[in-house]
């Protein structure tokens, strides 16, 4: 039955599921921890939302972080919760620099692997040079639930943290 957020549920998400050792023995694999974050000033995080819940509903385990989040609060509950990937939602205008600033902070912190992709009102001008700056993917509004579901279960994996 699906969800209102549009993703099918389908079970906890395993991230690298079927993955085996080098044995061929099975190997747990946790599911995947998706930071969900609002930098900036913007107060409007009803996508946000919407996304974390799919994501939730998709097995994943999320961590929302609210409004008003700084790129170093952001960071920080990445890290603290061990997060395979941060998603920004920004519809402010300040995507350039608040992207920026997580993924050179992560970087800062040794923590590259983690991987940033972001989504809100994003000029198709501004999405190369994101991508110049290590944002993975972004989703610009049209996007389903669906799809944010299946970029993530394809780009992001537990297996490496």
């Amino acid at each position: 039955m699906p969800t209102d957020a549009g993703a099918e549920p389908s079970g906890p998400d395993q991230g690298a599921a079927g993955r085996r050792g080098e044995d061929e023995t099975p190997v747990a694999v946790r599911p995947l921890r998706i930071v969900v974050a609002k930098p900036g000033l913007d107060g409007h995080d009803r996508g946000a939302k919407v996304v974390a819940r799919a994501l939730r509903d998709a097995g994943m385990e999320v961590i929302y972080t609210g409004l008003h989040q700084t790129p170093e609060q952001i960071v920080a509950t990445a890290l603290a919760e061990d997060a395979d990937a941060v998603g920004l939602s920004v519809l402010s205008g300040a995507h350039l620099t608040l992207f920026r600033r997580v993924v050179d902070q992560l970087a800062e912190a040794e923590a590259s692997d983690i991987v940033v992709f972001g989504g809100g009102i994003i000029p198709a001008a501004d999405r190369a040079e994101l991508a110049e700056m290590g944002v993975a993917h972004v989703f610009t509004p049209g996007a389903t639930m669906a799809d944010i579901v299946a970029w993530v279960r394809q780009n992001v994996s537990s297996a490496d943290r």
